[in-house]
């Protein structure tokens, strides 16, 4: 017989713990589910993500759950003594005990383990499945006191109990997110009957530095065979281009070599196709298992070079700029993410010109729908193993538990041609560095002794994962951490990875300061901004607390002293207004321009073959998990803040830079006046296409008090962008335009004589402009934005026109979920119209405002 599967997916009921009564048994809508969900559907608690409600479900994390559901045995499973009846978990949150028909079939643990029984003695007509979910953050807590004579548990963000639990460690609250311990089956349940089954089929292959093979290894895991051989192929496009019968072993296995010659390549988008070839193993007639794979030669190149160690990634030959985001999971109730709402992800990452996407290690191993997602789309993905902030321990117990999560989540994803690089951890080497924990790189290389020190995840980091990886998937790519360099410090700029939290956290170097903060891969670094109003609207709903400062609304960000924080940067900048709309403006185009500043600043180092002195920037953080203010570029909604249409700008596949020489203006004695005298400024192109390319480049000075230009363009012609590399146009070139008596030192300086002007470059090839970038005096505060003069005109039902009179800085459109829009947050320039394209709402229901604007939302007024 084929194999047969069979969902329980409906029927369940749930209850407290402890409870007695058969009245307490609530239904439960579909599994995968989780209590807060459940609980929400039955009218028992509030939402937790509006208001201050999140307090009121606290409760849940220190109850225990019971989930049931009654079932017949379906039709088709007959009495064949031959035929073996599983039971699958693919999830269960977290630490759970089933029965089946009374009796006890499974103890899990593990949140990121899959699970299967086999239940064919225990099958009855009619059938009855418990599972009793305990309180994690209770028996965490009971963990902790247990191991506390062997590891001392040193924690970063929320409490010490998460550190033993082998569950999503965000539920124990974030700096982004709330505290919901969610349980249950968070995950598919099902049966399976089969006479035989096919677990598995993959292959461990490399293709040539050459490109023209692919060789390796093919394999399969089967379960209940004696003789029967497995047939292995390989199909592109329905056309079978490479099979094989193989035996199999008494472990279950079969295996033998796999070559094929001038595969086709599967690259990230913009470099090349996304080719996936389909790979099947058969089982006669009675099983069959198929999964698309791509093939590609994946390396990090970590080589001495003059800045130190280089750190950037090489697909299939060629140097990739890993300009990209970090993820966090999308929402705090995983069970209810959709394959599509994965996918909708995605997408934004190639609208975004992201190529790579870190998976962080305080959540979960991802779903493969995000993977599938990313496969079809072409986007790197970077995979933490799942620890993050703590000091992990290495009892024995445990560290199986971590061989068994490991192998499970590498053997689930290993086929995924997206996936280039685990990493060991988030972070927890700066916790070693913080508790000053036993660490001797170059001294220490015996893992026992690691075992017995005062960081004993050293083990897990450097000797565990990374063999499991080579034995799972023996060509991906193993980083001991995230940040981590060769066992210096992780702040360390010349080697590994760094997460530049000096921006924001540390010493809140302002944006403008990004070149002093440069590394060889820029893991993480961020800046805060609120999301849209209709976002912020929904979730603090009562309109006396829709102001910046109120209880709800600083219950609502999570960041350590975010508003002192988020305050200064605004202030350091821009002229403050205190009202919602504005403020949540000045908040959005405060991050915008970090991202800016960051990503051209970052990429521009990204230099030349055997120069790549910076090999990506991942912002933190693409997403978040609930409706808030965090450093998420894209909000709980899908709605993009303007920083995703910087970051955009910044990571076209040629896109040009401007920078003006910095100087501080609130430093102890400076003088705010120096950026107004040194008029030097800094052209560049940088390019991620293979090929060369021939542009014009044409700058202009355009004054900000009247718009006209305040000398004559600059026409550069015949410039060569040099393939895949940062191509250097400009250099310290001072701009002649201003009153002579402003560089007088000696004489008082003359503001109503100061004509500042911001600098704009346009790239064209041909008649097509492909790049453009406009630089302003800093800070931005001490200009006058009076009088812009923006005009708005119909193109069409879906294209508006906007021009200004005067530069215009940060003009943003209020963005609902409806409203999709092919750019915000840019910039007017006098001469130039810019045309955006609107679907979802109509033009005249578009909101707006800009820095200087009279107020903080102001209706669009559409002329013919």
């Amino acid at each position: 017989m084929a194999l047969a599967r069979h969902k329980l997916d409906s029927g369940w009921t749930f209850r407290e713990g402890g409870s007695s009564s058969a009245e307490d048994w609530l239904p439960v809508e579909k599994v995968p589910s989780q209590v807060h969900l459940d609980l929400l559907a039955n009218n028992r608690i509030a939402d937790p993500f509006i208001d201050l409600n999140e307090l009121s479900v606290r409760w849940i994390a220190e109850k225990d759950w019971i989930y049931r559901v009654q079932f017949k045995k379906p039709a088709d499973l007959t009495a064949q003594g031959s035929v073996t009846t599983d039971l699958i978990f693919e999830g269960l949150d977290t630490f759970a005990t089933v029965s089946l028909n009374g009796a006890e079939v499974l103890k899990a643990d593990n949140m990121f383990l899959s699970y299967r029984v086999d239940i064919s003695s225990l099958l009855k007509d009619d059938n009855l499945l418990e599972i009793t979910f305990d309180s994690a953050m209770l028996r965490g807590r009971q963990l902790v006191e247990e191991h506390s004579h062997e590891h001392t548990f040193y924690v970063r963000q929320t409490e010490v109990s998460r550190v033993p639990v082998r569950k999503a460690q965000y539920n124990w609250g974030w700096d982004w997110g709330p505290i919901l311990m969610t349980a249950g089956p968070w995950r598919p349940v099902y049966l399976e009957q089969y006479v035989s089954r096919i677990d598995d089929v993959w292959v461990h292959c490399e293709v040539s530095e050459d490109l023209k093979t692919c060789s390796g290894r093919v394999f399969a895991k089967v379960a209940c065979v004696e003789s029967e051989p497995v047939t292995v192929s390989l199909s592109l496009n329905g056309n079978r281009v490479w099979e094989k019968d193989f035996p199999v072993n008494a472990d279950g296995l079969a295996t033998g070599d796999f070559h094929i010659e001038n595969p086709e390549l599967w690259y990230p988008f913009g470099y090349g196709p996304q080719t996936r070839y389909e790979l099947t193993a058969t089982l006669s007639t009675r099983d069959k298992k198929s999964k698309l794979i791509g093939f590609r030669r994946s390396e990090l190149i970590q080589e001495k070079d003059e800045f130190g160690k280089s750190f950037y990634f090489r697909i299939n030959g060629q140097d990739v700029f890993a300009g990209g985001s970090c993820w966090i999971p999308t929402d705090s109730f995983l069970s209810q993410i959709s394959a599509q709402r994965y996918h909708d992800w995605m997408k934004l990452m190639v609208e975004g010109n992201q190529h790579m996407l870190r998976i962080w290690g305080g959540g979960i191993y991802e779903d493969d729908a995000l993977f599938d997602a990313c496969d079809e789309l072409g986007v790197l993905v970077w995979h933490d193993f799942q620890f993050a902030c703590a000091s992990y321990p290495t009892y024995p117990s445990y560290l199986e538990s971590v061989e068994e999560e490991a192998r499970q989540n590498l053997r689930r994803l290993r086929s995924h041609p997206s996936l280039v690089i685990w990493a060991g951890n988030n972070e927890d080497y700066q916790v070693q560095e913080r508790y000053h924990l036993d660490y001797d790189y170059e001294g220490d290389k015996d893992p026992q002794s690691w075992l017995k020190s005062s960081f004993p995840a050293r083990y897990t980091y450097e000797y565990l994962l990374p063999k499991i990886v080579k034995e799972e998937d023996p060509f991906m790519v193993y980083h001991p951490s995230s940040p981590w360099g060769d066992g210096k410090h992780t702040t360390d700029k010349t080697v590994g990875d760094i997460h530049q939290w000096n921006l924001w956290h540390g010493a809140m170097n302002r944006y403008q300061e990004t070149f002093m903060l440069s590394g060889r891969f820029i893991s993480e670094f961020g800046m805060e901004a609120y999301p849209h109003l209709e976002t912020i609207r929904g979730s603090v709903q009562d309109p006396q607390q829709q102001y910046p400062g109120s209880m709800m609304m600083d219950f609502r960000n999570r960041a350590i002293d975010h508003e002192r924080r988020m305050v200064t940067y605004v202030a350091e900048n821009f002229q403050i207004k205190y009202d919602l709309p504005s403020y949540t403006h000045l908040t959005q185009i405060v991050q915008a321009e970090a991202m800016s500043f960051a990503y051209k600043t970052w990429r521009r180092e990204w230099g030349k073959p055997g120069a790549r002195q910076c090999g990506g920037v991942l912002v933190w953080q693409l997403n978040d998990c609930w409706p808030t203010m965090s450093w998420a570029v894209v909000d709980y909604y899908l709605v993009k803040k303007p920083a995703f249409y910087a970051m955009a700008h910044a990571l076209k596949p040629l896109a040009v830079g401007i920078s003006r020489t910095y100087h501080e203006w609130t430093a102890g004695h400076s003088d705010p006046t120096l950026p107004f005298r040194d008029t030097k400024f800094d052209l560049w192109i940088v390019s991620s296409r293979p090929e060369s390319v021939q542009v014009e480049i044409s700058v202009r000075f355009i004054s900000i008090r009247n718009g006209g230009d305040v000398q004559p363009p600059l026409k550069l012609t015949t410039i060569t962008a040099q393939a895949n590399s940062t191509t250097e146009i400009l250099k310290d070139n001072a701009v002649t335009a201003g009153d002579p008596e402003l560089s007088d030192t000696t004489r008082p300086f003359n503001l109503s004589k100061y004509d500042p002007y911001i600098i704009h470059a346009v790239v064209k090839a041909g008649d097509t402009v492909i790049a453009s970038d406009v630089s302003w005096p800093q800070p931005p505060k001490y200009l006058d934005f009076s009088s812009r003069g923006v005009k708005f005109k119909a193109l069409s039902a879906t294209k508006l026109v906007i021009s200004a009179a005067r530069p215009v800085k940060g003009l943003v459109f209020e963005e609902t979920r409806a409203t999709k829009l092919s750019d915000n947050g840019f910039d007017l320039v006098p001469g130039e119209e810019k045309v955006v394209e609107v679907t979802g709402v109509g033009l005249d229901s578009l909101f707006y405002t800009y820095i200087g604007a009279p107020k903080g939302s102001l209706e669009v007024s559409v002329s013919a």
